[in-house]
């Protein structure tokens, strides 16, 4: 339902223009995020997608007047998107419930909607873009997720705790009009609140037009619903967990690579560099000006001898040459001092984003990553750590969000408390053995206790580590008394 926004408002006027437009129209709530920062935004997003006019236009002299041509790039935002969101979650990371029934509940639910694999997605999207927003509601008797990207939200109220009030923008075209609904978020006290507005415009237009009523497109949506007894906003947003320096008082997240654009530019000119050193390195040919001039032939057609848009030639005048003189200026190719220059640069971006040194290299044919074995110590270890604190605190909040919407539904209802852990895949980071000796060592030491032990190799929740714990304790005793009977111990008289 909100995805059609992302496709189809494009450029950066059009979304400030937007979001001036609910400024101005709005009677709800007023709206204090900057529309600069959306401009920030929209520069990620299309670095993220491999394209940025300011980085990857550009303007060249030939023979035949100016040119332009697109810039070559690695588009290393998507490899540092993709790389950290799958370093962090995958099919192996495992929610945990400490209450039993609630669990299956959730886990149905996480299977009915392909958790894994869309939240991953996104996962990424929000390392590209600064922060991506899910939002629980209810279809056909079942709860569903909705998935917002950070272009396609913006927040209304926050506070320390996040984001609590929010507006959902939705654009929809529709022969030659295009229609606007808002989707606003908002508290009232205790009085949870969602009210849904339409505008219709011409397309051509980047207004929000006249209020239309909802029937227009939505017949069954209503225009404000009332919700007592949530005790959270019926959103949930992830961000990096990174501070926002572009905007210090905002509560949106910054993307990841935020304070890397001039790396990232240079990385994408020595890559350009690269690919042109074997398109024009191999020769560079200087002819005579009056060479390139148009002649007529036999035929009476106007011909040249060489062509005048290949910027192989250059052109010199009678003053600077000889007029009958072709010089071949070919020179040797630079492989290695621009591989080298690559993968400087990398070593500078990976350090830049929370990369190890070394984490990406190039070797002249294809990007490489150097991720699958990480230590411990490593600054890709702790920066992959750092974020998966601020995405277990929002997945457990997504927890508490989907249970209030089943209990107003009726759908099922939680217990009066439960814990929520997640276990992130930290295989490619440690060696599982290595873990368990460690553990093992500092029991032993009474630096550690059994509980704390069984928690930190099995991903358990408190809860969860006491039952298995006690299970142990209970087999450990089984087994000592049945060793006991097999060495007769048990059946000694008191005379023996």
């Amino acid at each position: 339902m909100f995805q059609s926004l992302i496709s189809k408002i494009k450029g950066v006027l059009q979304k400030m223009g937007l979001i001036k437009n609910i400024k101005s129209v709005s009677d709800v709530k007023s709206i204090p995020i900057d529309d600069q920062f959306y401009k920030d935004i929209d520069q990620w997003k299309a670095l993220y997608q491999g394209y940025f006019s300011e980085f990857h236009d550009v303007h060249y002299q030939t023979i035949n007047g100016k040119k332009k041509r697109r810039r070559a790039t690695l588009n290393m935002p998507k490899v540092l998107s993709q790389e950290m969101a799958t370093l962090i979650f995958n099919e192996r990371c495992e929610i945990n419930i400490s209450d039993k029934a609630l669990s299956e509940n959730i886990q149905s639910i996480v299977k009915h909607n392909k958790f894994i694999s869309k939240f991953q997605d996104y996962l990424e999207f929000q390392f590209a873009l600064g922060g991506m927003v899910i939002k629980p509601y209810v279809a056909d008797g079942k709860i569903k997720l909705s998935y917002v990207t950070a272009d396609c939200f913006i927040p209304v109220g926050w506070d320390n705790q996040g984001v609590h009030e929010a507006v959902f923008p939705n654009e929809i075209r529709k022969g030659d009009k295009k229609y606007t609904h808002l989707e606003w978020h908002l508290w009232e006290g205790k009085e949870y609140i969602i009210k849904n507005e339409l505008y219709m415009a011409e397309k051509t237009t980047t207004d929000l037009g006249q209020k239309v009523p909802l029937a227009t497109l939505f017949p069954d949506l209503e225009e404000e619903v009332r919700i007592n007894g949530f005790k959270r906003s019926g959103f949930v947003y992830f961000k990096p967990n990174l501070a926002n320096h572009i905007d210090m008082q905002s509560p949106l997240g910054v993307s990841i690579f935020s304070s890397a654009l001039d790396t990232l530019k240079t990385l994408d000119i020595a890559y350009d560099s690269f690919q042109r050193e074997f398109a024009l390195g191999k020769r560079r040919i200087i002819v005579p000006a009056s060479a390139i001039r148009m002649v007529i032939d036999e035929n009476g057609l106007p011909q040249r001898y060489f062509d005048a848009d290949d910027e192989v030639y250059q052109a010199m005048g009678s003053g600077d040459m000889d007029d009958n003189k072709i010089q071949d200026n070919t020179v040797e190719l630079r492989v290695e001092e621009h591989i080298s220059a690559i993968n400087s640069l990398l070593n500078l971006l990976a350090m830049q984003t929370g990369f190890s040194s070394g984490a990406f290299a190039f070797d002249g044919k294809s990007m490489k990553t150097a991720t699958e074995v990480v230590s411990e110590n490593s600054k890709t270890f702790r920066t992959k750590q750092s974020h998966e604190n601020v995405i277990e605190a929002g997945l457990t909040e997504l927890i508490e969000v989907i249970v209030q919407l089943a209990e107003l539904y009726e759908l099922f209802s939680g217990p009066n408390e439960w814990e929520t852990t997640v276990t992130f895949d930290d295989s490619i980071a440690e060696d599982q053995t290595a873990e368990i000796n460690k553990q093992i060592q500092l029991v032993s030491n009474r630096l550690q206790s059994r509980k704390k032990a069984i928690m930190r190799i099995h991903g358990l929740s408190e809860e969860e580590a006491i039952l298995l714990l006690e299970e142990i304790v209970q087999e450990n005793q089984t087994a000592t008394a049945e060793a006991v009977d097999l060495f007769g111990f048990g059946n000694r008289d008191d005379d023996d």
